[in-house]
């Protein structure tokens, strides 16, 4: 009997860590494998996303009770907050056509955020320190400068004048360890639950920062893709101490762990990553620093989901939404809703293709991150 071909992907590719691959190739993927999904900065290039993220939320994971960690800067942080509402599916739609405030998106539904009985979110923004304290018009563009020459030479150094400050869910470690890069956390509340998703899409130069938000330290606080443009974070770090703290309690030995570690990592939890390309750049100063465009040891967990380059070239413009099409198509609104929308809509077929791995995983078809 001939055996059935295996399902080919045009739209969508899959892409692991080593980890990851490890893990696909012994037990395929289900919903519960997943301990973190990240939502990247990158303004309209999110929109090609939709689909996915109304599947993964309002149906995948959804059949799931455990507990996951969703981390977003910029409207990648909209997109994990949306996820955390009562009705993710009509949420994440009327994202799609968003010309709401945030007071009306989120208006008297904070509380279903905060609260949700599984996700926990983190919404990523970066804070100003010394000259970048408070926004102004000649002391901003030198810190900025500043900032791009220390980055350039070192990307820790870049905490001298921006830090990453968290904003998490109450009473929730952050799923990702810190020693890469100055961090702070702060609990998310119903009073700076707004202030802080404002603060993560305040582009430079384009927005003003946000001052003053409630329960954080005192300063200016920009997008959250400055100092984490893709979240290129530790996540395989901290998820195996994580996990070999409780082996470890249990009365499990070094040696035992230290032998075990690839299954410690894959069952703490897997991070899951609808992503808009392969590549996971850290910060948005290393947008032209190609050798930090890698993926590293913090990735190891990491599966990541990003449109095929080649089925990018059948959309609106042969490319994704971005924010060039402000230039390209100038003040014809209706023009730049119709090829966002197209390409929002052409989204559905990364969905399809995923939900047709996801039942029947085929990790040859997984390319390595």
């Amino acid at each position: 009997m001939t055996p059935e071909p295996a399902h080919t992907m045009q739209a969508l590719r899959i892409y692991a860590g080593p980890k990851a691959l490890a893990h696909l190739q012994k037990n395929g993927l289900q919903a519960q494998d997943i301990g973190v999904v990240p939502g990247a900065a990158g303004g309209p290039k999110g929109l090609i996303l939709g689909p996915l993220d109304r599947f993964i939320f309002g149906e995948w994971l959804a059949k799931t009770t455990h507990p996951v960690h969703l981390v977003g800067a910029s409207i990648g942080a909209w997109r994990m907050a949306t996820a955390c509402l009562d009705q993710p599916v009509a949420g994440f739609k009327r994202l799609e056509h968003v010309g709401q405030s945030l007071q009306n998106f989120y208006g008297g539904k904070v509380q279903q955020v905060l609260t949700h009985p599984r996700f926990r979110l983190h919404i990523v923004t970066s804070r100003g320190r010394h000259v970048l304290g408070r926004e102004h018009k000649i002391a901003t563009p030198l810190g900025y400068f500043g900032a791009f020459l220390t980055n350039s030479v070192y990307r820790k150094a870049m905490g001298a004048w921006l830090e990453r400050v968290v904003f998490s869910t109450p009473d929730t470690p952050l799923p990702f360890a810190t020693t890469d890069y100055k961090t702070r956390q702060v609990a998310l509340s119903e009073a700076n639950f707004k202030p802080a998703l404002q603060a993560s899409c305040s582009i430079p130069f384009v927005l003003r920062s946000v001052h003053n938000i409630p329960g954080a330290p005192p300063g200016a606080y920009w997008d959250g893709g400055i100092t984490d443009y893709h979240l290129h974070l530790d996540y395989a770090t901290d998820l195996i101490a994580r996990y070999a703290r409780q082996i470890g309690a249990a009365g499990q030995n070094d040696a035992d762990l230290a032998e075990n570690v690839n299954t410690l990592a894959t069952e703490a939890g897997l991070v899951l990553y609808p992503h808009f390309q392969q590549a996971v750049v850290p910060g948005w100063l290393d947008k032209g620093l190609k050798w930090r465009h890698k993926a590293t040891r913090f990735l190891d967990n990491m599966i990541l989901l990003a449109p095929n380059p080649e089925w990018v070239k059948t959309l609106p413009n042969a490319k994704l939404p971005d924010r060039t099409d402000f230039t390209r198509y100038g003040p014809d609104l209706q023009a730049r809703v119709k090829a966002w929308s197209t390409a929002a809509a052409a989204g559905q077929q990364l969905a399809d293709e995923w939900a047709a791995w996801l039942a029947r995983p085929d990790a040859a078809l997984v390319r390595p991150l």
